[in-house]
């Protein structure tokens, strides 16, 4: 139910200089989603009827995801006037007129804040009747961060920020964590008054607390139960501090609901990943992206998937994954590398050192060990031996490959696509198909042994070969 007085602003337009990346530092991820993307799924759950973001720097990028993301959200362009409070004004001229509500601001950097923290400080602040309310977090160590200075009364007389604090002011460990909620006629009211005389020259949103004070008003501060829920990710220390403390809470969530984690601190599960019960995770796993994962599949150790379906009971084992389908009680592994559009059927199995690519496996087939599969398509219950491969590129195209079913290759085959092999078709050792096998031959390269008798005593005397040789010889092997 969309609650109709309610809106939020997402502060989206920092450069974001600490990161030293190319990148938008809010475009980072974090359990493979950008830092403004945790964000918007927060503002999403609180079902505002309006959502804005002010964008600036790098504008195309960071207003195409959060368009991919919350389809829905209004984007603004902060101008040439720097700071929050410029920011909130600019969003704040897109709102409809008649809203009378609450406007909640967030920064696009803070991405485990939640839903549940910022409802309780929406209920608070609607509880109390305040101007505004301010999230806030007591630090032993406040460096850094604006101030919570609060009056005898015990309310919010001002927010200072670190550069303009004083010696009593800088002893404060109450901090604003760069979040609120303000009632929009007050903040409308007063937000034009902010000027820019502070050390960054800078319309600061915090101004607006002193001067809603001086009209009168009431505004509190809500401090939140733990100060890493409001954490900003300025640089790299801090975004990798994140990843390991949502991941954690990630790989928890998982294990409450069933999923054996062997080793948490190797493990690495992204936030749209999916597990059923009694799936096992062995150390030094990552599930990235979009990965779904079946009941009582084991997947590791070593392993990484990228968008990956694994049916249930398969097994997984030190296999490096991208967008590939795993069948129900199959088997993948150990060193097997599977790119994209691979499919393996239901109790198959993809085996050690073997590369596949564009490639459907079906029912029970099998390529144990030392090969590539690329663009082919293999029926049910069929085997290809050790060290085979699909030639499947002539040098200007690609082509495809066909394995019927209960075909059996021998080891070492080349497979020159475009090539088919019928049902129930067998291959030589050491075979090269060019030719297309009738179901139920056999496909072998005549080409009879030769042996040449002496050569290795010829050509390598005085080796230990020869010496081997000479002694088998006279002993009459």
């Amino acid at each position: 139910m969309t609650d109709q007085n309610l809106a939020v602003i997402i502060l989206a337009a920092g450069e974001g200089t600490r990161m030293r990346s190319a990148k938008p530092k809010i475009l980072h991820t974090l359990a493979g989603v950008p830092l403004v993307g945790h964000v918007l799924a927060t503002a999403r759950e609180l079902h505002p009827s309006h959502v804005i973001a002010v964008v600036r720097h790098e504008r195309a990028a960071v207003a195409s995801v959060i368009s991919g993301v919350l389809p829905e959200a209004v984007i603004v362009d902060q101008d040439d006037v720097p700071g929050t409070g410029r920011a909130v004004e600019i969003a704040l001229g897109v709102l409809p007129n008649e809203f009378s509500g609450d406007v909640v601001v967030v920064s696009g950097d803070v991405p485990l804040l939640d839903a549940n923290t910022l409802a309780r400080l929406i209920e608070s602040h609607r509880a109390a009747h305040t101007a505004a309310t301010v999230l806030s977090a007591v630090l032993e160590d406040a460096n850094g961060y604006g101030r919570i200075i609060r009056g005898a009364d015990g309310l919010v007389d001002r927010i200072v920020e670190q550069r303009d604090a004083n010696e009593s002011e800088l002893a404060v460990t109450e901090i604003n964590s760069g979040s609120y909620v303000f009632s929009v006629g007050l903040l409308r009211e007063e937000l034009p008054k902010v000027g820019t005389g502070n050390a960054l020259g800078e319309k600061y949103l915090t101004d607006v607390v002193a001067l809603l004070r001086a009209s009168g008003n009431a505004v509190e501060a809500m401090p939140v139960s733990q100060s890493w829920i409001v954490g900003g990710v300025n640089d790299r220390v801090q975004l990798a501090e994140a990843s390991a403390r949502l991941n954690s809470l990630i790989v928890r969530g998982w294990q409450l609901a069933g999923v054996t984690v062997v080793d948490p601190a190797t493990t690495w599960i992204d936030l749209n990943v999916t597990l059923g019960e009694d799936v096992e995770i062995l150390p030094g796993t990552q599930l990235k992206g979009a990965t779904t994962i079946a009941r009582g599949a084991t997947i590791g150790p070593d392993t990484t998937l990228v968008d990956c379906e694994i049916g249930e009971d398969a097994v997984v084992k030190r296999t490096d994954a991208t967008l590939a389908v795993i069948g129900k009680g199959a088997s993948v592994g150990p060193f097997a590398y599977l790119r994209p559009n691979t499919v393996l059927g239901e109790n198959g199995k993809i085996g050690t050192f073997v590369e596949t690519k564009n490639s459907t496996i079906g029912f029970g087939s099998k390529v144990p060990h030392l090969s590539y599969i690329g663009d082919t398509e293999i029926g049910v219950q069929s085997n290809i031996g050790a060290g085979t491969i699909t030639a499947n590129f002539d040098g200007i195209e690609k082509h495809r490959t066909t394995v019927g079913s209960h075909v059996r290759s021998g080891s070492h085959n080349v497979f020159a696509a475009p090539v088919r092999i019928g049902d129930g078709a067998y291959t030589g050792a050491g075979t090269v198909v060019r030719k297309d096998v009738p179901a139920g031959a056999l496909a072998i390269n005549v080409a009879p042994q030769r042996n040449m008798m002496g050569w290795v005593e010829e050509k390598r005397p005085g080796t230990a070969a020869a010496e081997a040789a000479a002694a088998a010889d006279e002993s009459g092997d």
